[in-house]
């Protein structure tokens, strides 16, 4: 469909809340380096195929929202209506921390849940290359802690023991911490974590990595900063994500094949840190995605044992078997024994990251969150291809930022 004209005639946006907001079209790039494309051209790029995809055009849209982190500043939004279509409508350019996409969609369901608009567009994008962000000791001191200075991820450089300067070390102590409290937690399992994601990943033709590898290679590959090798840590990486976004109202007009691919979100929560004593010290990455959880469920009305498959955050192996316990996905303590069981194994009871997760499928840090809500939408629609979780109706996707943000979102296959 042309994104110069309008698919439909605009009506008046609607000034009563909305009482739900449904995914309509989404996409995602292949996630790797772009050396010819700049952000903007991802951004575009994935926004149009979006749009595509739920059979509308920017013309239709009443809010655009554009996430991305490195690249704050540029007003992304606005440089990216330039490519699509220039129309008018209010743009918010947002960052997040890794929450920056998931902050984005959450924009755009608040705008439609408050009746100020019918239908809008979230971005959400980054073009890290090989660089990355806030990696710990610089070069450079007159440079901006802003600019991709460091290594971050699977390409930063050792950090030791329980170091908390760096990303690695964050979670890395954080793994430790779960470990030392609860038995049955070792380097072995932090390990299965990244087996399992980068198993999972030869599945998915837009992953960044598509290799599987033996537990022992992964025991055995480089120490980023213990238990975390390298094979347990994410990689940086170029790409984007989208999703348009539409009221129930809207969308019992849209034609039947449109409607029956729609997904319901049936709750948007984003947390922040609470005040912890210890999280003075160390960043607290486990109470605001606590919090995060709870909410989620109660509004959407679920309970872990009712998801059918979950993509949470794991930017290092560490991270996230302990976001299985602060998720609720098993018992408290039990983040062990679940990846043991095989539970979160695609042909588990509660697959997890079966897209590759940020492991393997990569950690554009902007694109992140919508990635996620896309992998998601994917999957209920029953379009997941060789990755597929057949029969699924209920999924959660989860991100968390250092800094602090947590954005959980919870989707359904629902009639309209």
């Amino acid at each position: 469909m042309s994104q110069t004209q309008s698919s439909t005639s605009r009506k008046p946006v609607r000034k009563i809340s909305s009482d739900s907001v449904w995914v309509l079209g989404a996409d995602m790039t292949h996630f790797g380096r772009y050396e010819d494309q700049d952000i903007v051209d991802l951004a575009a790029q994935t926004a149009l195929a979006a749009l595509d995809d739920g059979n509308v055009s920017i013309h239709d849209m009443d809010v655009l929202a554009a996430g991305t982190l490195l690249k704050a500043g540029t007003s992304l939004g606005q440089r990216l209506q330039k490519q699509i279509g220039q129309t008018g409508i209010p743009v918010y350019n947002v960052t997040n921390a890794c929450a920056t996409g998931a902050t984005a969609i959450r924009t755009v369901y608040l705008a439609i849940k408050a009746g100020e608009a019918d239908m809008g567009l979230a971005v959400g994008a980054e073009q890290m290359g090989k660089m990355g962000l806030l990696a710990g000791a610089h070069s450079s001191k007159e440079k901006s802690v802003y600019e991709p200075k460091g290594r971050y991820g699977a390409v930063t450089s050792l950090d030791g023991y329980l170091g908390t300067e760096t990303m690695p070390g964050v979670f890395a102590q954080a793994g430790m911490e779960y470990a030392n409290e609860h038995p049955g937690v070792g380097f072995e399992q932090f390990a299965k974590v990244a087996y399992k994601n980068h198993l999972h990943s030869t599945r998915n033709p837009l992953a960044q990595y598509r290799k599987a590898f033996s537990l022992d290679e992964i025991m055995q590959s480089p120490t980023m900063s213990y238990p975390n090798t390298l094979l347990m840590c994410c990689p940086t990486g170029d790409g984007a994500a989208a999703v348009v976004l539409i009221s129930g109202e809207r969308l019992k007009s849209m034609p039947q094949d449109v409607r029956r691919r729609a997904v319901k979100i049936s709750a948007s929560v984003l947390t922040s840190d609470p005040y912890t004593e210890s999280s003075q010290v160390q960043p607290d990455v486990s109470t605001l995605t606590r919090n995060a959880a709870a909410l989620a469920y109660e509004t959407a009305g679920v309970a872990p044992e009712d998801l059918d498959l979950v993509e949470l955050h794991d930017c290092f192996a560490t991270a996230e078997l302990i976001h299985y316990d602060n998720l609720g996905l098993c018992e408290q303590g039990g983040a062990g024994d679940f990846i043991d069981s095989g539970a979160p194994f695609r042909d588990g009871s509660t697959p997890v990251n079966v897209s590759g997760g940020l492991i393997s499928k990569g950690h554009p840090i902007g694109a992140t969150g919508v990635a996620n809500v896309y992998e998601i939408t994917t999957h209920l629609r029953g379009e997941a291809g060789e990755r597929q979780i057949a029969g699924a109706k209920v999924g959660l996707a989860h991100v968390i930022g250092l800094g602090s943000a947590c954005g959980v979102h919870v989707l359904e296959k629902a009639a309209v």
